[in-house]
């Protein structure tokens, strides 16, 4: 391969992602003791560089899959971070993306292999270089794709109940919801799949067991249809 910019500066350019899941009514997103210097042992997101064979959007990919066991994840890219210093090993730019998994599919095994850990995102405390500010920049672009888009349900098994469904928009926004109003706003929207059967975990008489319809929702979109929760 000839190349053609050999005066130019060398850099590189990673991937960091963050991987969120919903659990126990919490939104979590998974956290590393970093494992190679510099700064080793300090707790980091998920992240790798850029091959050259790799999309971006491919490297997001591999890297979830080999962290989670996930694989055809929802994902979106939050932005690129590069300043000079940002990193004290070498210049790096590194495109962030979040991506959003069902954690009953999470590999249990890969946790205890990477050592990673399930954090609430209120709770993860102080990360390395400028992992903070990726978090913070994904949280408030979480809530603003939620507010006018479907893309919470990727947070969810395929099957859910309403409860679980509220539950999940209370925990991305930290507030609570009107139980008549929500369930009315979502039935008015009319994207669920009532199914015949229930959830008889969380209660003797058992919730309905809902999915989400893609294709009538992708055809409500063709026809001008507003997606809105809050």
């Amino acid at each position: 391969m000839t190349k053609y910019y050999q005066q130019e500066d060398y850099l590189h350019v990673s991937v960091d992602c963050i991987i969120l899941g919903f659990k126990d009514n919490e939104i979590n997103v998974l956290i590393i003791k970093r494992k190679f210097e510099p700064l080793k042992g300090k707790r980091s997101l998920m992240g790798g560089f850029v091959r050259l064979n790799e999309s971006l959007d491919e490297t997001v990919s591999r890297v979830v899959a080999e962290y989670t066991g996930v694989e055809n994840i929802y994902m979106e890219q939050v932005g690129a971070y590069g300043k000079v210093d940002r990193d004290p090993g070498e210049r790096v730019i590194s495109i962030v993306y979040y991506a959003l998994i069902d954690m009953e599919q999470f590999d249990e095994k890969l946790k205890r292999q990477h050592n990673t850990e399930w954090v609430n995102i209120n709770n993860v405390g102080t990360l390395i270089l400028d992992h903070d500010q990726f978090l913070s920049d994904t949280v408030k672009l979480l809530r603003r794709r939620t507010a006018t888009r479907p893309v919470g349900f990727n947070l969810l098994p395929e099957k859910f109940t309403l409860p679980q469904l509220q539950a999940l928009y209370e925990a991305i926004y930290q507030k609570q919801l009107d139980k008549r109003n929500f369930r009315k706003k979502i039935f008015e929207m009319d994207v669920l799949e009532k199914l015949e059967e229930k959830d008889k975990y969380t209660s003797k008489r058992g919730a309905y067991l809902y999915k989400f319809n893609k294709e009538k929702y992708d055809q409500r979109l063709e026809e001008g249809f507003n997606f809105s929760f809050i």
